[in-house]
């Protein structure tokens, strides 16, 4: 390989996640349990900017594109609902049928809705994405905060870590990419917090794809005094590059975690190489995700543990597009929801498993047009901050609450819920980091 190549593509590869540098002390002693109602919890910032309308309210394009008779749900494994039953334009494709016209069949034999706990109407705190992903990680807003840096306010991760005492090993950021803040999201720069809390990021499309495999796949395992020499190096290089102090993950793991996640990542290409990654039945950017962060579940079989996913962000120029990326989304989130209940038995009575997108979408579309003649919508408006949340799992109840006439929740709502349900709320609320109008959803209700 080209040293041009090595060096961007090794930069790439740190801003995914795969370098977990030096030694931790795993925080501070703390009563595990206690008043704790899962041992586990996996969090989904679903796709990317999912509006209102064709999600939870199943108006498919009876209210976006105006086809009168046209509603039905579209999201069959998180929502009950009939589907639409004519107009269908998402799923999959059967010989002799347009592209896109086979609805995919639903996994899920009681909807996520059936199961848990739906809050039908939320509010957002921005209708952006990165702001809308700090939201849910922070519980707190952040409206000012750039891109390319890192939250300012803790993340739950950072919380659980000091809070709770949870190991690197045990909290984890599966991001969708590395593009803009992503590989940042794993923790806070916040003086009293920060990446010694952090959790362990990957980003499967960068780690796991052509890029990982050429630079991991066949790496070899060095002697901490072989190492040494490497991360002077890379402390060259990240300073002559500009990169910036800290700007990529550099949680700080145990030997003992650095060993089993390098592990990791080789059983995982060698996984890979024979076809035994398990993926939802209909493939996706989003799938893929949500496959990766399966195989994490299933090894290291986290407390903590965010996936983002972000196929629906293609409804700012293409409609149809989108719809399809939104069943899909819901195909793979119900794929996870059954993975973790029929593949890791050590953790599936004791899961929490929390949905909800970071913001909306507009009322109103913009001018663009896709195949169908169907209006694109972007993010900026008030309907924009209009969004749904989910919860299934262990001692959450089976109900449905708020209105659109009738919002409950905010999405602050997430890290505090989070923090309730590993027995460390008190602790969370009294930072001084929390939205002030936040609290557990378990609260709300």
């Amino acid at each position: 390989m080209r040293r041009r190549d090595f060096i961007t593509k090794s930069a790439a590869l740190a801003g995914a996640g795969f370098l977990a540098p030096t030694i931790l002390k795993t925080g501070t002693a703390f009563a595990r349990g206690g008043n704790a109602k899962a041992e586990h919890v996996v969090l989904l910032m679903f796709a990317g900017g999912v509006r209102q309308q064709e999600s939870v309210l199943q108006r498919y394009l009876e209210d976006s594109q105006g086809v009168a008779g046209a509603a039905g749900n579209i999201m069959p494994n998180l929502f009950n609902g009939a589907a639409p039953d004519r107009k269908i334009v998402y799923g999959t494709s059967l010989p002799g049928l347009p592209p896109g016209s086979e609805p995919i069949p639903r996994l899920l034999s009681n909807t996520i809705e059936s199961s848990g706990m739906l809050f039908r109407e939320v509010q957002a705190q921005s209708a952006g994405h990165y702001v809308g992903l700090n939201t849910l990680l922070t519980g707190n807003a952040g409206t000012a905060q750039g891109l390319k840096t890192r939250p300012r306010y803790p993340t739950i991760f950072e919380y659980l870590r000091r809070h709770a005492g949870f190991k690197a090993s045990e909290c984890w950021m599966v991001a969708n990419g590395i593009g803009n803040s992503m590989p940042l999201l794993n923790s806070s720069d916040n003086a009293d917090y920060g990446l010694q809390y952090g959790a362990n990021m990957f980003a499967p499309p960068i780690t796991f794809g052509s890029y990982g495999r050429e630079i991991l796949a066949n790496g070899k395992s060095y002697s901490q005094q072989d190492l040494e020499p490497m991360y002077d190096i890379k402390r060259f290089l990240d300073q002559s590059f500009s990169l910036g102090q800290e700007q990529y993950n550099t949680v700080r793991n145990t030997e003992e975690e650095r060993t089993w996640i390098k592990e990791f990542i080789r059983n995982v290409f060698v996984k890979q190489s024979a076809g035994q990654i398990a993926m939802p039945p209909v493939g996706s950017g989003d799938g893929y995700n949500i496959a990766y962060a399966a195989e994490i579940m299933r090894e290291f079989k986290p407390r903590m543990l965010a996936v983002n996913i972000g196929g629906v962000d293609s409804c700012h120029s293409n409609f149809t597009s989108y719809l399809s990326a939104l069943h899909r989304a819901d195909h793979a989130a119900g794929w996870l929801w059954q993975y973790i209940q029929n593949n890791i038995p050590d953790i599936k009575d004791n899961t929490i498993f929390i949905i909800a997108p970071e913001c909306g979408r507009n009322l109103n579309p913009n001018p663009i047009l896709d195949q169908n003649d169907w209006y694109a919508f972007d993010h900026s408006d008030a309907n924009a901050r209009r969004v749904w949340s989910l919860m299934v799992g262990s001692n959450v109840p089976q109900l449905s609450v708020g209105s659109e006439s009738n919002p409950v929740g905010r999405l602050t709502d997430i890290v505090p819920t989070i923090a309730d349900i590993f027995g460390i709320y008190d602790e969370v609320m009294a930072s001084g980091y929390i939205d002030p109008l936040a609290k557990s959803m378990f609260q709300r209700v």
